[in-house]
């Protein structure tokens, strides 16, 4: 029986020098810990009175224990493999996972790159185009302040020539090239006007889209932040501790379709702006070089006009003075002619008075020498004549007068003619003097305020010398 139970004791194993048994915790079977309370049971037993075995039941029981010991050291070694296959799976599974994990969070962070780069490139194009709008915007802005100089010129102009007189006050090819200068500034401010509230629409959608893309982009610079801290992470880091529920899905996640087509959508978007933008732009500068060749085709042709009224009136007062000089010179002829009629008329008085006097002598004759004879016939025919003569001198002398007097009144229209002639040319020539100023200012172009306060000043100048002319 002491054998047997030492060879329990060997088969719960064997203490070093500290006094702990040599084989490991690992190692133990759960059938050593039966083993070793059938032994304890089996001595207490040999210390009472009790039947003994025969050898036959001895050499069972030590077989049957031998057996067991070895049934059990084979359960030991079966899960010892087991259980280091195990640790050598979980451990190559824990490093396959890691680096799995780490060679997504690689990809991941390349595709937020990928993303970051085509958002910046987008966001730069949309800056740059915000830039160039705003640039065409401030162009179109002066262009349609541009427009308001040959309007309110083409208005001054029309108001001076209102001034004119009497029949000169016509409406003449000027005139309509005034008014439709008028009307080509007025529509091409409103195309302008409007292509400047275009413009400030899309500057609108452009910010707005940019607007989208920061926030895009800032994003995805924090994810991506965030992404390389877990990236750089090892297993002893500082900031490695274990987390509650770390498994859950945060509300508001996506999937990476829907975040992908996120950026897609923004990208897109800014681009589709942009493409509008340069659209627009290009519009706006075909509509300000359309207007300006506009309002200087009309410019050419209103100062076309007004050079060819200029020179009619030139010509129309050369003619008025040529007439006027030939007036004058008949006048003092008429003048003349009509103070010689006179003296005639006067000088016909003393014959007149010389043949009568001899008829009316005459008729004093006494008896039959009152006698009608050749004598008293001649002085009877002098009279007669005498008075043929005073009546065609008086009604010559009335004609000459009534002629010097219509002449007196074409004289005097003619002088009223030159002298509206000479405050009509004179109107063209300070129209021509505004137009000249607004095709330098326009050649200048000089900066906008300063182009409205030069022309108010020419306009107020010759506001001036036309209220002296009148």
């Amino acid at each position: 029986m002491d054998s047997l139970i030492w060879a329990g004791t060997q088969l719960r194993g064997r203490r070093d020098d500290a006094g702990y048994n040599s084989t490991s915790h690992g190692d133990r079977a759960p059938g050593y810990g039966r083993i070793y309370g059938y032994l304890t049971l089996l001595k207490k037993m040999t210390m009472k009175p009790c039947q003994k075995f025969s050898v036959s039941d001895w050499n069972t029981n030590n077989q049957l224990l031998c057996n067991t010991a070895e049934k059990e050291r084979a359960i030991s070694h079966d899960v010892r493999q087991e259980a280091r296959m195990l640790r050598n799976e979980t451990f190559i599974q824990t490093k396959w996972d890691e680096q799995d994990t780490r060679t997504r969070l690689t990809n991941r962070s390349e595709d937020i790159r990928r993303w970051i780069d085509n958002l910046e490139k987008g966001l730069c194009d949309v800056n740059t185009e915000i830039e160039a709008l705003k640039l065409v915007k401030d162009e179109a802005e002066r262009a349609v302040a541009a427009t308001s100089i040959p309007l309110e010129v083409s208005k001054e102009c029309l108001t001076m020539r209102d001034g004119r007189r009497s029949n000169d006050l016509v409406r003449d090819p000027v005139e309509i090239q005034l008014q439709c200068e008028m009307e080509t500034s007025g529509k091409a401010q409103q195309v302008l006007q409007k292509s400047v509230q275009q413009i400030f629409e899309q500057l609108c959608l452009l910010q707005e889209a940019r607007q989208q893309l920061e926030f895009d982009l800032q994003n995805k610079k924090e994810a991506l932040d965030i992404d390389m801290t877990c990236l750089n992470l090892e297993l002893f880091s500082p900031e490695v501790s274990l987390k509650p529920n770390s498994t859950r899905v945060p509300s508001g996640s996506t999937t990476p379709q829907q975040w992908e087509q996120f950026s897609h959508y923004n990208l897109n978007r800014a681009l589709e702006e942009v493409k509008a933008s340069v659209h627009l732009r290009e519009a706006t500068m075909v509509s300000i070089a359309q207007a300006s060749n506009e309002l200087e085709a009309q410019r050419v042709a209103a100062n076309f006009a007004l050079r060819k009224r200029e020179h009619e009136l030139k010509r129309a007062l050369d003619e008025l003075l040529w007439q006027q000089k030939n007036t004058k010179t008949e006048v003092e002829e008429m003048e003349a002619d009509v103070r010689a009629l006179e003296e005639d008329l006067m000088a016909k008085m003393a014959p007149l008075k010389l043949a009568q006097t001899r008829l009316e002598t005459r008729t004093y004759r006494p008896g039959a020498d009152l006698c009608r004879d050749q004598a008293q016939y001649g002085l009877t025919d002098e009279v007669q004549q005498l008075e043929r003569t005073r009546n065609e001198l008086q009604q010559k002398l009335a004609q000459s007068q009534s002629t010097l007097n219509l002449l007196y009144t074409q004289f005097a229209h003619i002088n009223d003619e030159i002298a509206c002639k000479t405050h009509s040319l004179t109107l063209e020539k300070h129209v021509l003097g505004i137009r000249h100023h607004l095709s330098q200012s326009l050649e200048k172009s000089l900066p906008l305020t300063e182009d409205n306060h030069s022309m108010s000043e020419i306009l107020t100048q010759f506001k001036n010398q036309h209220s002296d002319l009148e």
